[in-house]
C-alpha cells in the first residue's frame, strides 16, 4: 500500500487588497479569534477568484480556492499554470511559510523547500554556516551534515568561496548553494520553485537529474514547479494543473501538459477596433493588430513558410525603439528572440509603425507556437511586454510513407550527398 506523503483538503488562501485591517478594532479582534479556533474568516467575501483579466468588485482575491489532491511517497509531481494561477502560493504553504486562510494540509517528512533565491539563508553567514544553519532546521545533527558537506559543496561548484559571506554571491550562485543544500541533507520531501531558472543551462540539467535521482531511487517526493513543459515531461510522472487559484486537471504528467497546453486562451490574430486608449498597452506603447498568416498557400505548414506582421502606436520620441519577436512552443522552449529598430540614432517619432516578418519555408517542425512581444528602448529599458499573446499551429507534412510528427523543434530541408568509398 502506497504511503501518503502530502495531503491537502479544503485548501484556500485569501489575500486582501489594499489596507490590511477590517477597518475597525472590534473587527480585528474577531478575525483574530476566528482564526485562533481555526475557523473562516467572518469578513471574507466569498466568491472571488485570482483572475488578473477581469476587474474585481471585493478587494479579497482568492489566490487558492477549495484545493484537495493527495501526493504519494516517491511521486515526482509537476505543479504548472499561467503567472497568477497559485502555485507559488500553493508551494509557500506547503512549506510552512505561509498560513492557508481555510482548509488543512498533512505531511509526512522532513520538507526542504527553494521557493526563491536565497530562501533561509542568512546573509551575513558565509556559505559554510548557511550549510549548517539549514541542516540545523532540518533537524539534522552536526555530524549527520559534516557527512554531507563535501558532497554539498562539490555539487555546488562554489568551494572557493564556501567561506565568504552570502551577501557577496551572485544569484547564480546563491540559487547552486541553495539546491545543493536542498537535495543533499535527505529531506523526505523536497519542493522547488522555478527558481532554478536563474541558473545557467548545465547546472539546470544537472539539478533536473538529481531530482530526478531522489524520486525513483531515493523514494523522496518531489514537488517542482516550472513553466518549461519539457522540463515537466522529463522529471515527473504526475502533474496538476492550476488555473485563477482553482485546480483544474491532476493526473499523470503528459495529459497534465496536454491539457494546459489546450487550456492557452490565445489567436492566431489580434485587431483592435476601439479607441486608441482601449488598446492593449500602456501610455507609451498601443498594440492595434497582429496577424500570423502562410507566406505561400492557405495554410501554415511546414512548407509554407510564415509571415508575422505586428502595427503599434509610439508615443516615445527622440530615441532607440525597437520591437523584439520571442517565439516559443508549448513546451516553454524559446525557438528565438529577434527584432528590429522601428529607427536608430534617437530618431523615433509619435505615430503608428508596420513591422512585417517572415520565417522562411522548412524551417520550423509541426506544431503549437506561441508570440511573446517584447518593445525596449535602446536595448535597455523595457516599454512594454505581453507574453503568450498570439498562438498559431503548423500543421505536419508527411514525408513519404511516414505521417507523423518527427520530433524537433525545427525541419529544415537538408540537401544531402552521398560518396561510396568502397
Amino acid at each position: 500500500m502506497s504511503k501518503i506523503a502530502i495531503k491537502v483538503e479544503n485548501l484556500s488562501k485569501a489575500y486582501q487588497l489594499g489596507n490590511i485591517g477590517t477597518g475597525t478594532i472590534s473587527r480585528d479582534i474577531e478575525r483574530w479569534f476566528a482564526r485562533m479556533r481555526g475557523k473562516e474568516d467572518p469578513f471574507l467575501r466569498i466568491g472571488e477568484t485570482n483572475d488578473r483579466t477581469t476587474k474585481s468588485e471585493s478587494n479579497i482575491v482568492w489566490s487558492l480556492k477549495d484545493i484537495n489532491f493527495e501526493i504519494e511517497q516517491g511521486d515526482a509531481v509537476g505543479i504548472i499554470g499561467r503567472n497568477g494561477a497559485g502555485k507559488s502560493t500553493l508551494l509557500k504553504i506547503l512549506s510552512r511559510v505561509t498560513a492557508p486562510t481555510t482548509g488543512k494540509i498533512s505531511g509526512n517528512g522532513r520538507i526542504a523547500s527553494l521557493l526563491e533565491v536565497g530562501t533561509g539563508f542568512h546573509p551575513e553567514l558565509t556559505g559554510r554556516e548557511n550549510i549548517y544553519l539549514n541542516g540545523a532546521i532540518l533537524g539534522m545533527r552536526k555530524r549527520e551534515i559534516d557527512r554531507k558537506f563535501d558532497e554539498i559543496v562539490d555539487f555546488s561548484g562554489v568551494q572557493k568561496y564556501i567561506d565568504t559571506p552570502v551577501k557577496r554571491y551572485s544569484s547564480g550562485m546563491y540559487v547552486r548553494l541553495a539546491f545543493a543544500i536542498a537535495a543533499h541533507l535527505e529531506p523526505e520531501i523536497l519542493i522547488v520553485d522555478e527558481v532554478l531558472a536563474v541558473g545557467d543551462s548545465e547546472f539546470q540539467k544537472k539539478c533536473l537529474g538529481k531530482m530526478k535521482d531522489a524520486s525513483e531511487n531515493e523514494g523522496r517526493t518531489v514537488l517542482f514547479v516550472s513553466h518549461n513543459m519539457a522540463a515537466v515531461k522529463q522529471l515527473c510522472n504526475r502533474g496538476l494543473v492550476l488555473q485563477h487559484g482553482q485546480l483544474m486537471f491532476t493526473g499523470n504528467q503528459q495529459e497534465a501538459v496536454i491539457y494546459y497546453q489546450n487550456a492557452q486562451q490565445t489567436n492566431i490574430s489580434f485587431l483592435h477596433n476601439g479607441n486608441m486608449e482601449d488598446s492593449l498597452g500602456n501610455e507609451l506603447i498601443r498594440i492595434l493588430k497582429f496577424e500570423v498568416f502562410p507566406l505561400n498557400g492557405e495554410i501554415i505548414s511546414i512548407s509554407s513558410g510564415i509571415v508575422f506582421e505586428l502595427q503599434f502606436y509610439n508615443q516615445k520620441e527622440s530615441t532607440n525603439i525597437g520591437v523584439t519577436f520571442e517565439l516559443k512552443n508549448t513546451d516553454e522552449i524559446i525557438v528565438f528572440h529577434h527584432g528590429t529598430y522601428i529607427s536608430e540614432e534617437n530618431a523615433s517619432k509619435k505615430g503608428i509603425y508596420n513591422v512585417k516578418g517572415i520565417i522562411q519555408p522548412n524551417f520550423l517542425n509541426a506544431g503549437i507556437f506561441i508570440f511573446n512581444l517584447i518593445f525596449g528602448e535602446n536595448q535597455r529599458y523595457l516599454l512594454y511586454k505581453v507574453n503568450d499573446f498570439i498562438q498559431f499551429e503548423l500543421t505536419n507534412e508527411s514525408m513519404g510513407s511516414n505521417s507523423n510528427i518527427l520530433p524537433g523543434i525545427t525541419r529544415p530541408q537538408i540537401e544531402y550527398s552521398i560518396t561510396s568509398l568502397s
